[in-house]
């Protein structure tokens, strides 16, 4: 028996973070489609995991995920899922200051059994805006 669309889509969507957060672009990139499109905080735009993989590279002296939760919602119309996954980001900075409970959602579209989209929401800017003094408002 094959699983529902819905697990599949978290499944699939899991996998690629996990292999993400290695980090493994090689591996992520075989939960992609052809015409994968990545959107990251602030507008960047990626098409391939190894993309986000080397500007992660720069932002961050390491970077994984704690998952919380990943929901799926599944559009009747185009057979694409929605799979929400949240959780906490942690980690080192570049200069070797540790990090954690850095909130993140990725928003991802999975159709036929991919990826085809992808948008990354987290809270590194503000992160960063407080800590040189620039933030706003208190965190």
């Amino acid at each position: 028996m094959s699983k529902d669309p819905l697990s599949h889509a978290k499944d699939v969507v899991e996998r690629y973070l996990e292999l993400s957060m290695v980090p493994d672009p090689e591996g992520a990139a075989r939960h992609v489609a052809p015409e994968f499109r990545m959107v990251f905080t602030g507008g960047r735009r990626f098409s391939s995991p190894a993309e986000s993989a080397a500007f992660n590279a720069k932002r961050y002296a390491w970077v994984k995920k704690r998952f919380l939760r990943t929901d799926a919602a599944l559009d009747a119309e185009t057979g694409e899922v929605r799979v929400y996954n949240t959780g906490h980001l942690y980690g080192e900075w570049p200069d070797g200051t540790a990090f954690d409970g850095n909130r993140y959602i990725d928003i991802f579209v999975v159709k036929d059994g991919l990826i085809v989209e992808t948008q990354v929401w987290n809270d590194s800017a503000e992160i960063l805006l407080h800590g040189a003094g620039l933030a706003e408002a208190p965190l």
